[in-house]
């Protein structure tokens, strides 16, 4: 049995393949609620308002979230981990959105 490990692979961490087909990059929302905005610093680094008002977290031009740090499928971690959104605290390692991210990302 192969344990999962989110610090060494942060696959959940990059837009969907099913999103990019779309050209959807507003991949994690960040509510109104959210801790994260208590924190201005990190919200101009990570956080993007789309045109319709909408905030989701920043991704780069690959497609990751612009807050993972290293390389996916290696080791990584997360620069905003503490004041995350609730979607990025709901992937559980093993669930379905792992596994379907990390197949998507190859990473066994």
């Amino acid at each position: 049995m192969t344990t999962l490990a989110c610090q060494s692979c942060g696959a959940c961490c990059t837009n969907p393949d099913a999103n990019r087909g779309e050209g959807t990059d507003a991949y994690v929302p960040v509510a109104r609620d959210e801790r994260l905005w208590s924190r201005a610093d990190l919200v101009r680094r990570f956080v993007v308002v789309g045109a319709d008002g909408d905030a989701h977290l920043r991704l780069d031009p690959s497609g990751r979230c612009a807050a993972l740090v290293g390389p996916v499928g290696r080791r990584v971690k997360c620069a905003i981990y503490v004041v995350r959104p609730r979607p990025c605290r709901t992937v559980q390692p093993g669930d379905g959105d792992c596994v379907r991210a990390r197949r998507e990302r190859q990473i066994g």
